[in-house]
């Protein structure tokens, strides 16, 4: 099964948890680092994240996923989240070892299946304050990230008002709002995904997204 309707755009948020910052070492953004991935990267729950073969360094990343649901342009932060449908669980998939050689995201997030997506929206009046969940992920049943959506730097209204200056989100349009501290690249030794590993995203309120990992 894809995940939602397959979006026009997804836009995703780079270094938007101050505790993931933290971890890196890395100065926290005075605006949003926006990036994208591309529809091939789109799948569900227990579809495989399938590794290609130039890739040895393979990480996870637990994110609020926002889909949009009306047709929304110069949003204001007090007015912005009234263009949200709903929330859904997102695994911003992300090839270190191409990322750190690259200098740039493209192709480090665009792999065919690196944006796991569970296809279940959660309506947006079913989640009150999208800056209070907690957020999880958990490799092999061992919790790798566990932090809170208030850790973001730049919350969902004020992305939505900050993309929306420039780019036209349209229904279905999917914002990955970055993700916390625990990734693997950053963690003592470093963590990556391996052929036969299972990975789950949990988020309050929105349930959880479980892929197994494959080699390609």
């Amino acid at each position: 099964m894809l995940p939602i309707e397959r979006p026009g755009k997804i836009v995703c948020v780079g270094l938007n948890y101050r505790d993931h910052a933290e971890e890196q070492g890395a100065p926290l953004p005075t605006a949003p680092l926006l990036f994208a991935k591309w529809q091939n990267t789109l799948i569900g729950p227990g579809e495989p994240i399938v590794i290609p073969p130039i890739v040895t360094k393979c990480d996870y990343e637990a994110e609020l996923g926002v889909v949009i649901g009306t047709s929304v342009r110069n949003a204001s932060v007090e007015n912005a989240l009234e263009a949200v449908a709903g929330y859904v669980c997102v695994n911003d998939v992300s090839a270190r070892d191409l990322q750190f050689a690259d200098g740039q995201w493209t192709r480090c997030k665009s792999p065919d299946t690196f944006c796991p997506v569970e296809p279940q929206v959660v309506p947006r009046d079913e989640i009150p304050d999208p800056q209070a969940l907690t957020i999880r992920a958990v490799l092999n049943g061992t919790a790798m990230q566990d932090s809170t959506t208030a850790n973001m730097v730049f919350g969902v209204a004020d992305l939505i008002a900050y993309i929306t200056q420039t780019i036209t989100l349209e229904p279905g349009d999917l914002i990955a709002t970055g993700t916390p501290a625990g990734v693997g690249a950053f963690r003592e030794p470093p963590v990556f995904m391996q052929p036969g590993d299972e990975i789950t995203i949990e988020i309050e309120g929105l349930g959880s997204l479980t892929n197994p990992v494959a080699a390609g």
